[in-house]
């Protein structure tokens, strides 16, 4: 049984993202397909004294929205990391666990050679996050397995088939949103069961907040609970549903 993720790289993703990652042999990172803008991957939700807040990394997409991949997307504004990790320790300092989340990203955020894509950063905090909450996942990116050109000419559905396919999965691991457009007899073809990830019934922690979000980052999880407690709050082994066929 082998069980493969594919899915687009995002900044500090939720929870849900990363129980995903713990269930999955190897995620492949398809940031192969277009950026798309006001969307996760370049962006996401902290806790803040004042509630939720977005920290959005700027990049450089004027005028080039309709054909540029995520994998070529540039960051505009080297500070970007100073002013994120400013606001991220301003939130946070006085969180019970700050130490586990500052000497996990600090040193990258603090990084006098910042990144300049998008999609590198948003991989490497990934991994970090993934290795610190004990994932043997091994993570890979579409073009390992398909040259760009190979990739453009595959529909939505043939590009995660192919690459599951090519990577002798039995299994396609993906979330309930992928349900109103998926079509899971590809999948049926090449031997590979879907299986649908469930986001329901998290468990609250503590968190500061006057009403509690499911929705923000797992930087606020950390921060809260530590490391150390974490899987009390994931979900762990929650892959309920199959697919139909």
């Amino acid at each position: 049984m082998k069980i493969i993720l594919i899915t687009q790289s995002n900044y500090i993703p939720w929870k849900g993202y990363f129980d995903m990652i713990g269930q999955s042999d190897e995620v492949v990172f398809l940031d192969d397909v277009q950026f798309t803008r006001r969307d996760w991957r370049n962006r996401n939700l902290i806790m803040t004294t004042n509630g939720e807040k977005y920290l959005t990394i700027p990049t450089n997409t004027k005028g080039r929205y309709s054909n540029q991949r995520i994998q070529d997307v540039e960051i505009a504004d080297a500070a970007w990391a100073t002013d994120h990790w400013n606001v991220i320790k301003n939130s946070y300092q006085k969180s019970p666990y700050w130490k586990d989340l500052e000497n996990l990203l600090g040193p990258l955020y603090n990084n006098p050679t910042p990144f300049t894509s998008l999609s590198d950063i948003n991989r490497k905090i990934i991994e970090i996050l993934s290795h610190a909450f004990g994932y043997k996942t091994k993570f890979s990116k579409s073009d390992d397995y398909f040259s760009l050109e190979e990739l453009d000419n595959f529909s939505s559905t043939q590009r995660l088939v192919n690459i599951a396919a090519k990577n002798q999965a039995t299994h396609y691991l993906t979330g309930p949103a992928a349900k109103a457009y998926m079509d899971v007899n590809e999948f049926t073809v090449k031997n590979i069961e879907v299986l649908w990830s469930d986001y329901s019934d998290y468990k609250p922690y503590p968190q500061n907040s006057e009403s509690f979000s499911h929705k923000v980052s797992i930087i606020d999880m950390i921060a809260n609970v530590g490391f150390n407690n974490i899987h009390t709050y994931l979900k762990g082994n929650h892959i309920i549903e199959k697919a139909q066929k």
